[in-house]
């Protein structure tokens, strides 16, 4: 028969047991770090459909998995630092936006962390992987390309604007594709229209940008794709409704903001499947086993409160082809 200082001692013994039990469980867990170049608040939409493929999964941020975030807050210049720090936590894989140099940094930083990333420009020129197919490395992730929907942009905000000959062009030197700028420029000739780019790198180049439409008196605007406009889409949209310029926008969160119109990728649908690779890793696939996705979802949305406050009357052509009218 068991004594009474056997039993408290026992008792006392699995009271203690439990606390350290659930931290070691925690502890267990994998960790995903999570590198991006801007804002918590401006990704919340894009974090929400990482998490979204981390479910598909089976992993539950603080259930089975840890995320550690990284948000270099727009200064580009602190990335490779935020992926050294990464590196030296030794999470089990890396998530990392490309804009910003997320995944160069990355890759930089670690050959042997798995590493996930989303490109919205060709992963293999830019050097992040060898090819799509076999990425090779500790690399691999999704594409969503926007280069080519530029041109298809400036298309739709010519149908939606015909009699429009000038459109003001906005784009971020850092980050503007020369080839990208180049179709446009190709695109604006066939339509016979004049495009004034208009250059923005922080929130005061974007006002003052916006302070020359009264000069340039522009039709319309095409806003370029780029990570840094993408951050600074409440800006943009409250801009163009103040100078009543009708405008055009890489994604869907720019016209839930209360913008006019995009045409573009799914960042969400590219988050979420970066989610649903991390996952894949997390259960033991190798990067190099996974080729590079090419996203494929393209959505355009038309914000029909915001064409009524500038007084435009949507082609119904354009309607019809829209994937969602707010």
């Amino acid at each position: 028969m068991m004594n009474r200082r056997t039993f408290i001692r026992r008792v006392a013994g699995g009271l203690l047991a439990a606390p350290f039990a659930a931290r070691a469980q925690v502890s267990a867990s994998p960790v995903i770090g999570f590198l991006a170049s801007e804002s918590p608040e401006s990704w919340a939409p894009y974090v929400a459909g990482f998490r979204r493929g981390l479910n598909e999964t089976g992993y539950v941020e603080g259930k089975n998995v840890a995320v550690e975030f990284r948000w270099a807050e727009g200064h580009y210049d602190r990335v490779p630092a935020l992926a050294a720090d990464l590196v030296r936590r030794q999470v089990t894989v890396i998530f990392a936006t490309a804009p910003g140099g997320g995944a160069r940094s990355a890759k930089a930083a670690t050959s042997t962390i798995p590493i996930v990333f989303t490109a919205g420009q060709d992963a293999v020129g830019m050097g992040l992987v060898a090819s799509l197919s076999h990425p090779g490395g500790n690399l691999t992730g999704i594409n969503f390309f926007t280069t080519e929907l530029m041109a298809k942009r400036l298309e739709l905000l010519h149908a939606l604007v015909p009699k429009a000959t000038v459109i003001a062009f906005i784009v971020n030197p850092r980050g503007t594709n020369e080839s990208r700028t180049r179709k446009v420029q190709e695109t604006a000739r066939t339509f016979g229209l004049e495009l004034r780019p208009l250059s923005a790198t922080n929130e005061q180049e974007i006002d003052a940008a916006f302070a020359t439409l009264k000069q340039l008196r522009p039709g319309a605007l095409l806003v370029d794709s780029d990570v840094f406009f993408n951050a600074r889409r409440e800006q943009l949209v409250a801009l163009a409704a103040r100078h009543a310029v009708p405008a055009i926008y890489e994604g869907r969160d720019f016209v839930v903001a209360g913008g006019l119109m995009s045409y573009g990728a799914s960042i969400s649908e590219a988050y979420r499947l970066a989610g649903v690779y991390v996952g894949k890793i997390l259960n033991g696939a190798k990067p190099a086993d996974l080729p590079v996705v090419q996203s494929t979802k393209i959505e355009m949305v038309i914000n029909l409160k915001t064409a009524e406050a500038l007084s435009l009357t949507i082609p119904q052509s354009l309607l019809v082809r829209a994937d969602e009218v707010i």
